[in-house]
């Protein structure tokens, strides 16, 4: 038996222990595998939540039904919003520890309706060396279990075990909620969630995989994966994105020539990963 096989084990006999687990899912490649893991443990004991907001893209939403289908697992899917939130809003350096509060939260009041005593997450083992990650002292202070960081499964061996299960997402690149996209100190509001959401909607078109549009409150950067940057130098890419984001209220547009880059617009290592693990990874 491999290292992996076994933390892959371990992680399923800890899960199989419980009476029940809720996993708090995106349909990232994190939640993915420990949605898997406690399906095989557990069967229907095993629920996927879903939080659905402002911050998730409709696109990452489909994605998440579709996935939790190819699993297999019960998924649910609960509404709430970060808006309501003043200190979410002002976007501080701990917006994601108020994200990841609300949401978590959610996921526990779901678990009690159901009646399952453990909530899960999809923090792996590499997420607390990552540099500001205030969205872990959510998960900690809320006694939310984190199996693949229990088990010390890094990120790489989270996709080794998604593969072995046979995960479309196995190779998903990391997606964070649209809130990630506005600089530190800009107020989130639901027409800068939307038309991010839009933005992106369209170099997912143009078949981009690894992109943000970041809003710079009007301006808007556009960061492509450095082996992609190429096709996104085009005249004919250059002239529909910039008429396309103009229409969606941008007054600005410009391409990022450093490529993409987690956390550029946040605190030094900020958590743009977040979405994976909490709404993906």
């Amino acid at each position: 038996m491999t290292s992996v096989e076994a933390k892959r084990e371990a992680a399923r006999d800890d899960l199989a222990a419980r009476d029940g687990v809720l996993v708090a899912f995106s349909g990232g490649v994190d939640s993915s595998v420990v949605a898997a893991l406690a399906h095989d443990a557990l069967g229907d004991d095993a629920v996927a939540c879903t939080a659905k907001s402002e911050t998730l893209p409709e696109a990452e939403l489909e994605d998440a039904k579709r996935v939790a289908d190819e699993i297999g697992i019960r998924h649910k899917i609960v509404s709430f919003s970060e808006l309501d939130s003043d200190a979410f809003v002002e976007n501080d350096d701990d917006r994601c520890y108020h994200c990841r509060t609300m949401r978590l939260g959610e996921m526990q009041a779901t678990a009690r309706e159901l009646g399952i005593g453990t909530v899960c997450d999809g923090t792996n083992a590499d997420d607390p060396g990552a540099g500001h990650r205030p969205g872990l002292q959510a998960v900690d202070e809320l006694d939310v279990h984190s199996p693949l960081l229990a088990h010390d499964i890094t990120k790489a061996e989270v996709r080794e075990i998604a593969a072995h299960y046979g995960l479309s997402v196995a190779d998903k690149p990391s997606m964070a909620c649209l809130s990630s996209r506005i600089p530190t100190g800009l107020a989130v509001t639901d027409d800068r969630l939307t038309r991010i959401e839009r933005a992106e909607a369209l170099l997912r078109q143009w078949g981009f995989d690894q992109f943000r549009v970041r809003d710079h409150d009007g301006l808007a950067r556009i960061e492509v994966a450095p082996e992609e940057l190429e096709r996104a130098l085009t005249r004919e890419f250059a002239e529909t994105v910039r008429e396309e984001l103009s229409q969606l209220g941008f007054e600005h547009v410009t391409l990022d020539l450093h490529g993409y880059r987690t956390g550029s617009v946040s605190p030094a290592g900020d958590e743009e990963a977040t979405a994976e693990s909490s709404s993906d990874d």
